[in-house]
């Protein structure tokens, strides 16, 4: 997936003048996939925020991806004697591979959110696994009985990392219930589900078209304006089949058709 960047404003931890260090700006970057220009990019978001804010910034990654050997840490260069070098802490959710049982009893909620990642990637193949996989998280999401926005939060992102096919789907909903029913507890209304549904259709429709649109450019070079509207216009099916043919078309137009001109 494309980097995400999230960037918190300075906050100041006591009264501070300009450029003290009491007062910080933070930006986080998750990467998914590894990217030659990912240490040159947190370089470039580093010094531009410090433009921007004229306070001290750090710099942290998350990096998602499957490459035991990627750890990207920093980037810089040094002509005529001038250098210029940014070093950012990384966090690497393979690292945590292995120690799923730690990650359970952990309260943090980041580590279920670790521990989803982990369990979506090994569950690739396998949708009953993951279905499994899926229903344990839920059930421990629910024993932690945080605040409902916290739960309703957490159960957003868990259901749209793990996506499983319609029938587990519903089978699953029909397992919350019965835990809401058990628990005495309702966090996710009717309303709140189909909101979530809703959701995560729209997600993976922006997914999946971003990734087609980085695969045609890849592959036939810059995409005509016509076709970008097209494909930001179009339902998750068709991105999907026009995703299969764009992997073995020779022109772009043999994806689309001639009706793309």
């Amino acid at each position: 997936m494309p980097g995400w960047k999230a960037i918190s404003p300075p906050r100041q931890t006591a009264p501070a003048t300009h450029r003290s260090p009491a007062t910080i700006t933070t930006a986080h970057e998750v990467q998914g996939s590894p990217q030659a220009e990912f240490a040159e990019r947190m370089f470039v978001y580093n010094y531009r925020l410090f433009d921007r804010y004229h306070r001290p910034v750090a710099s942290i990654a998350l990096l998602a991806d499957q490459s035991e050997g990627w750890h990207p840490s920093s980037f810089g260069f040094e002509v005529l004697g001038c250098e210029h070098t940014l070093k950012f802490p990384t966090t690497k959710l393979l690292d945590f591979a292995g120690r799923e049982t730690e990650l359970q009893a952990e309260p943090n909620p980041f580590a279920l959110v670790t521990l989803a990642h982990l369990l979506t990637k090994a569950t690739r193949q396998d949708m009953a696994a993951r279905f499994a996989a899926k229903w344990k998280l839920i059930q421990l999401l629910y024993q932690r009985r945080w605040e409902k926005q916290r739960i309703i939060d957490l159960f957003v992102v868990l259901d749209w990392m793990m996506r499983l096919p319609e029938p587990l789907a519903q089978e699953l909903w029909q397992n919350i219930d019965l835990l809401e029913e058990q628990e005495q507890m309702r966090y996710v209304s009717s309303v709140e589900r189909i909101g979530i549904e809703k959701g995560r259709e729209q997600g993976l429709q922006q997914g999946e078209a971003l990734a087609l649109q980085r695969l045609l450019r890849k592959r036939f070079g810059a995409i005509p304006p016509e076709i970008s509207a097209r494909i930001a216009a179009a339902s998750l099916s068709e991105i999907e089949g026009w995703f299969d043919q764009a992997i073995e078309a020779g022109r772009i137009d043999e994806v689309f058709g001639p009706t793309a001109h």
